[in-house]
């Protein structure tokens, strides 16, 4: 049974493999100053069949047969997700995340992840979310 904890890492997994192809084409992770200097266009290709398209304070990657789109948090994290951006993501993955294409459910979800202390917002003034993981026991 696929759990909205399965979804976020499946999220941040897919952020990390994107970011780990732009570090490797541009040096860093966080190409938005690159953008924003001139450097680099706002959209291109990063390796054959993979894109990003930059936008606001994030970037989609686009992978051959699928897609994600984050934002950059605080001190260029990645790890940062929302409801919005997991919902995105798991319409995407319908055959593997189908509970989690209705918003309204994913939502319901979420605030109890929130309730429950397993997710919390990265930094006050942001609007992204980390996950974060349950104590050892022994």
């Amino acid at each position: 049974m696929v759990r909205i904890e399965d979804l976020i890492k499946g999220f941040l997994s897919k952020v990390e493999e994107g970011t780990t192809l732009l570090k490797k084409k541009f040096g860093t992770r966080n190409i938005l100053r690159l953008w924003r200097s001139g450097q680099i266009e706002r959209c291109g290709e990063i390796i054959d069949g993979v894109e990003y398209e930059l936008h606001g304070v994030g970037c989609a990657i686009h992978f051959p047969t699928e897609l994600v789109d984050f934002d950059y948090g605080p001190n260029n994290r990645i790890d940062g997700f929302d409801v919005w951006r997991l919902y995105m993501y798991a319409a995407d993955r319908p055959e593997e995340y189908k509970k989690y294409t209705d918003i309204n459910f994913l939502e319901s979800e979420f605030k109890s992840y929130i309730d429950s202390g397993r997710i919390k917002k990265i930094s006050p003034s942001d609007e992204l979310y980390e996950l974060i993981d349950p104590p050892e026991t022994l």
